[in-house]
This record gives structure tokens, sequence and C-alpha cells, in this order.
């Protein structure tokens, strides 16, 4: 993993390629594992030697990943992790990947550090928009912070429609 600051970002838009749950192992937090296992049960989850994670399936891709096409989404999307929320962004309280001045952020008087995994597909490189800036990473930075627990800016539109039609059409 390498992260940049936030100010060398233009933009970001999730364009649902999956990437991330392809990736990574997704950390949660008890009471994330416990919704998780009340709906799907415990077999969706695998327990770490200090940290419980979302499953993973026989292709390495995160257990709740499913695709339409060549489009991607979470079927999780009313309970996704906050892991998961906050991809590709980490926000923090110190400078912990460099660059703090180009990391930091001011939030309401609360200087934050966020950084972008370059990883994502959907970062587009370059002086921030001021949508970027003003819509888009509060909203991730509400979501750190836990002001926030719905999504809009912060993950794909394509991410709500899906399931949808995908259901409606009983491919689910």
């Amino acid at each position: 993993m390498q992260f940049v600051p936030w100010q060398s970002i233009a933009d970001w838009k999730c364009i649902a390629c999956g990437y991330c749950c392809k990736l990574y192992s997704v950390v949660l937090k008890f009471p994330e594992w416990l919704r998780i296992v009340k709906s799907f049960g415990v077999e969706k989850t695998v327990a770490g030697l200090n940290q419980l994670y979302l499953k993973r399936a026989s292709d390495g891709s995160c257990v709740f990943l499913c695709n339409f096409g060549s489009t991607y989404y979470c079927g999780l999307q009313n309970m996704k992790p906050i892991a998961c929320k906050l991809w590709p962004f980490k926000v923090l309280t110190e400078p912990k990947y460099g660059q703090a001045r180009q990391a930091a952020f001011d939030y309401n008087g609360m200087k934050l550090f966020i950084y972008a995994d370059t990883m994502c597909s959907g970062l587009r490189y370059g002086t921030p928009t001021w949508e970027f800036n003003h819509i888009t990473l509060r909203e991730f930075v509400e979501l750190a912070v836990g002001i926030r627990q719905t999504q809009s800016k912060s993950t794909s539109n394509l991410a709500f429609a899906y399931p949808l039609q995908v259901r409606r059409f009983g491919i689910l």
C-alpha cells in the first residue's frame, strides 16, 4: 500500500471496479461483526488472533462482493463496515504517512490528516476541486468521526441501483 496526501487528489469517484474488495481483508469492529452475524451467520466472518474479519471467497475477494457484468457492488450496502465506507481514504489524527502539510485537513477546528490509497482506480490526481474538498472529503471525515452513517458521495451511485435490479430479476 502506498498513500498520498489528499491535496494531491483532484477528485475521487467510485467506479465500482471491485479492486478494494478483491485486494484487502476487512477488519470489523465488534458491533459490525454482530450485525453481520445476526443477518448472515457467523460463517461469513473469520476470527484472527485479535481481530474479526469478513470472510474471503475462494478467489480471495470479499464474500459479499457481488457483480453485475463488469460492475461490482457491496452486498452489505446497508450495513457496510466503516473500513469499507472510508476506503480509499485514511482519516487520521496524526500524519502517519508523511507530508503532513499536504495531508492536513481542518474540520470544525479539528486537525486531521487525510491520505488516499493509490491502488484505487477512482482517484484523479491534481489540484483538488471545490466539490472534492468541500463535499466529498467532508463526508469521509464525518463517516470517520462518527457524525454520519449514510453515504452519498463516498460510494458508487451504482451500488444503490444494481442490488435492486439484480433482486428484481432473481439473480440473487
